[in-house]
């Protein structure tokens, strides 16, 4: 059986992609140079928070995902990142191909709240391999890729920025429940107020953020009638 390994030799964010999207360089080798005529690949990309060191101000942000830095030693466990196919063409020996990962900006993903609360350096990925191999000379042999093939690789936290930047320049991303949205286009439309920013602020600006407002109009809008005034 053809004994393949796998390393990632870096990664760029695709600029021309329609969603925010981060283009992996994979290299393949097949040991003896054997001769490979496709390899169906799955990747899984899984992020290992425990393998860096993390200032005070990231370690605040991340409260949310591993609770109290006090309590990370149980709970800094590994992040799921992305699980994409790969159909590598046909060589002989070795090949550098391009693994291409969309990615989300919603905020409700845990990877997407881990990458944002970083304030640099790098992200420790764990890259698992599996598949199948379509190997020999003079014919063709059908052979598995081991379920223990992997790579260790760690990606500059400013490629993910630069990524996130180009479809979402200066801005962040929120998901709601319609309940919520509807609630929210009531209050914007109610007010007359000319944007989301300006809607946000004013449910903020109410005896400012510290100290909340004795009323929340967001909550009497979701009320049944949708009528009472803030």
């Amino acid at each position: 059986m053809t004994e393949f390994s796998f390393a990632c030799t870096g990664v760029r964010a695709d600029r021309y992609a329609a969603g925010p999207t981060l283009v992996f360089r994979l290299r393949v080798t097949a040991a003896g140079n054997a001769r490979v005529h496709a390899l169906a690949l799955r990747c899984q990309i899984r992020i290992e928070p425990a393998r860096r060191a993390y200032e005070s101000a990231e370690a605040d942000g991340l409260a949310d995902l591993f609770g109290e830095r006090s309590r990370w030693g149980s709970t800094l466990k590994p992040v799921q990142f992305a699980q994409v196919p790969l159909m590598a063409p046909g060589f002989t020996g070795e090949i550098d191909v391009d693994l291409v990962v969309p990615c989300t900006y919603d905020m409700d993903v845990a990877a997407t709240r881990y990458l944002t609360a970083l304030g640099g350096g790098e992200v420790p990925l764990l890259m698992l391999f599996s598949g199948t191999a379509f190997t020999g000379t003079g014919g063709f042999q059908v052979e598995p890729v081991p379920w223990d093939r992997e790579a260790i690789f760690r990606m500059p936290v400013a490629t993910w920025r630069e990524m996130i930047e180009q479809h979402f320049p200066g801005c962040g991303w929120i998901r709601l429940p319609r309940a919520t949205m509807d609630a929210l286009l009531a209050y914007r439309s109610q007010h007359a107020l000319p944007s989301w920013e300006a809607t946000l602020e004013a449910l903020l600006d109410d005896n400012g953020a510290a100290d909340p407002p004795r009323r929340d109009p967001l909550r009497a809008l979701t009320r049944t009638t949708g009528r009472t005034d803030p």
